[in-house]
């Protein structure tokens, strides 16, 4: 048994397999398997799914085997056309693994279909094969096809025969069962599922990273969803839209013709839009491209109204329009010079046709794709997550945050449309059956408030006449708005609004992040006064930052930059020799990693020559195999820090529910979030600073209130 095929299943892919077992299949397996065949991934994992649905390393060994049988006798190769011809030929008939397109020969009044790889043309096709598959008569769908010969002598003759064909593509529709298997796991387990289902590692993303991907497959379960993504090149952007589903085209290259696209006039043959999901512009960027005014107009008007024009005749169609591109600049210098779209051509970079984005994807966000970001853990079949999804298109989930928020009423019909429309998709992706909290569907609503936002500020930079909107909304029962920025607005302020902003110096233009670099946490002692007979002596650090303790009260924005333990408790830590933690999610490891960075930082505030006790209260985890876990890392840290002069002490109680800080120096501090206030990056990068200086991370909202703690207090004076 080979290497490959020991796999230790995590608890997820126990979930997985468990709850999807004739849908799932092993993500690693695609590359044992392909070879040199130039062949989808969707087509490998269905062939996969037919004999290796299992988690038995045997039977999947047996299994892989087969499917690289089936590949090696029947995919065509092209440099073996002949061979393959040859051997239809002489058995009579052969299964072979091909790309098919069908055209109509209108003088023989017939249909005729070609073989990408095996080069032959004018194969006879049964009229109901292409009733019952009509994207052959587009651009072609891969397949698993019989084809006979005979040959007769007769003039003109075709000895091609179409016999069977089954296209590579799920029929039925499982989506009840999809949601009803959704039920069992947790949103961040589902989230952790999907990824793994297109191919990613979800331990290498954090959370904000994960809900990005997701947006990318909305266009797969919105109709007529509109998105652009710009950023560097190799974070993967077009590979969903060529990879992931049998329901997508990808166009190399961003250049296309009407009649392709949309309708040809000669023939009155439907383009792309009338056949696919998803049509994804690739490479779609390049600010010397040419598109013609035609493709540009007819584009705008499907994009706006859902329907294209043939004659006289309005045709509508349900594609979602992905454009995907390369930027050349970083994103301070797209805001200095230019704005965000810099990158498109300038046909495209029309506030007319950009009003018409629903969303945009910060592609600068992203890593490059390195190959331990890939998973070898467990998916769903990714032809049958498509064939979901395609069938999830039918639901509507727009209206789902309507009984918990409002949106600001200076937001436009499109503004509204784009939101409205992100989230949507969003929610059949998290939460299929539309069933969410409150707090659950505000965390996509603010994400889908972000796409929007980022296309029409971008669009204020470029036309003096389009109207700046709040991108806010309000908690139903509450008049207080919540306002919603971009990451780009946060990190680059007066870069961001600079047309806004001309009055202002250019001196600070933001290019470094406020707050991002570490901040002066403790006050500088004065220099002593050797002449002042009375001076008193200096303050000790300890003292110094216990000097800043006041009672009040903090709130940090969502994705802030420049907090950190030091900045929060610092002040009301120092010289403490009793500290109770209560957080009931010191659980699994980037919380452990928090509750680490916590006691160093009290290391850091405490006289070095005294011991400091910390006691935690937390929750034991719910499930035996990462309770186990959580018990293995408190263990290590209360070994590790005992050596620092921290005595760590832990007790489980499964009660709690608030979190608050206790010190025997009279503090008492309620804590929203517990220690974990910074959102989820990926922990395993030591080279990225974020996971090396707290302030460079990203937090998420909360509210610390410090007041005084008279029970500390007394017990401290006697």
């Amino acid at each position: 048994m080979t290497d490959t095929m020991q796999h230790e299943l995590s608890p997820l892919d126990r979930k997985i397999t468990d709850a999807f077992p004739q849908h799932t299949v092993r993500k690693d397996l695609v590359g044992e398997i392909k070879g040199n065949a130039v062949v989808p991934t969707y087509v490998l994992e269905f062939l996969l799914s037919q004999f290796a649905t299992t988690t038995d390393a045997l039977s999947i060994e047996s299994g892989v085997r087969r499917v690289q049988e089936i590949l090696a006798q029947h995919y065509v190769h092209r440099d073996e056309a002949m061979l393959v011809q040859s051997k239809i030929r002489e058995k009579g008939h052969y299964r072979v693994i091909d790309k098919v397109q069908v055209t109509l020969n209108e003088k023989l009044d017939r249909y005729e279909a070609s073989f990408s790889n095996l080069n032959i043309r004018q194969v006879v096709v049964d009229p109901d094969i292409v009733q019952k598959n009509e994207k052959l008569l587009v651009t072609g769908i891969w397949c698993i096809c019989r084809i006979g010969y005979a040959y007769t002598g007769e003039k003109d003759e075709v000895p091609w025969r179409l016999e069977s064909l089954r296209s590579v593509q799920m029929a039925t529709d499982d989506v009840h069962n999809f949601i009803e298997g959704r039920k069992k796991f947790s949103t961040e387990e589902w989230v952790d599922l999907l990824l793994q289902s297109i191919g990613f590692n979800p331990e290498l993303f954090s959370d904000r990273a994960k809900l990005l991907l997701l947006v990318r497959m909305v266009p797969f379960v919105e109709r007529n969803f509109n998105v652009v993504e710009l950023g560097p090149k190799g974070t993967g952007k077009s590979h969903i839209y060529s990879e992931f589903s049998p329901h997508g085209m990808l166009i190399s290259g961003g250049e296309i013709s009407v009649a392709k696209l949309f309708v040809n006039n000669a023939t009155g043959r439907v383009g792309l839009v009338g056949f696919w999901d998803t049509v994804a512009f690739d490479e779609f960027a390049g600010r010397n491209k040419k598109a013609g005014k035609e493709l540009v107009d007819i584009m705008k008007n499907y994009m706006a109204n859902k329907t294209f024009s043939r004659g006289v005749e309005q045709i509508p169609g349900e594609a979602s329009l992905v454009f995907v591109g390369n930027t050349d600049h970083d994103v301070p210098t797209m805001l200095r010079t230019s704005d965000l779209f810099e990158a498109l051509p300038s046909q495209y970079h029309d506030p007319a046709f950009l009003d018409r984005i629903h969303a945009y994807i910060p592609g600068w966000e992203f890593e490059q794709i390195r190959s331990e970001m890939f998973t070898d853990g467990y998916g769903f079949v990714v032809d049958y997550l498509a064939e979901v999804l395609h069938n999830l298109r039918d639901l509507d989930y727009s209206d789902r945050f309507n009984p918990y928020f409002e949106l600001s009423s200076s937001l436009s019909t499109r503004d509204k449309d784009g939101i409205r429309k992100t989230f949507s998709g969003l929610m059949k992706l998290v939460y299929p059956s539309g069933e969410a909290s409150a707090e659950q569907i505000e965390l996509l609503l603010r994400l889908a408030i972000e796409g929007r936002k980022r296309v029409k500020d971008q669009l204020c930079r470029m036309d003096a006449t389009m109207t700046p909107v709040d991108f806010a909304y309000t908690r139903i029962g509450s008049e207080t708005p919540i306002a919603v920025k971009t990451f780009e607005e946060i990190d680059y302020p007066k870069l961001y609004w600079r047309r806004r902003t001309d009055d202002e110096s250019d001196e600070d233009d933001g290019t470094i992040p406020e707050g991002a670099l570490p901040e002066a946490e403790e006050p500088q002692a004065a220099a002593p006064n050797k002449n002042a007979a009375n001076a008193r002596p200096a303050l000790s650090a300890v003292e110094r930052m216990q000097a800043l303790a006041k009672p009040g009260e903090v709130t940090l924005e969502e994705n802030e930059r420049g907090y950190s333990y030091n900045r929060l408790f610092g002040p009301y830590v120092a010289g403490a020799r009793q500290i109770e933690l209560t957080d009931p999610y010191i659980r699994v490891a980037h919380q452990m990693r928090n509750l680490a960075e916590f006691l160093e930082m009290v290391r850091n505030n405490s006289d070095p020559h005294q011991r400091v006790h910390v006691h935690l209260i937390t929750k034991e985890d719910e499930e035996a195999y990462r309770a186990r876990q959580q018990l293995e890392m408190l263990g290590q840290l209360e070994h590790n820090y005992t050596q620092m002069g921290i005595d760590l002490t832990y007790a489980f109680d499964e009660t709690i529910h608030d979190r608050q800080l206790r010190t025997d120096t009279g503090w008492k501090v309620s804590l929203g979030r517990g220690l974990d206030i910074f959102q989820k990056g990926n922990e395993s990068d030591w080279l990225s600073p974020q996971n090396r200086i707290q302030q460079m991370r990203r937090v998420k909202s909360c509210t610390f209130i410090y007041r005084r703690d008279d029970d500390a207090l007394a017990e401290q004076e006697m």
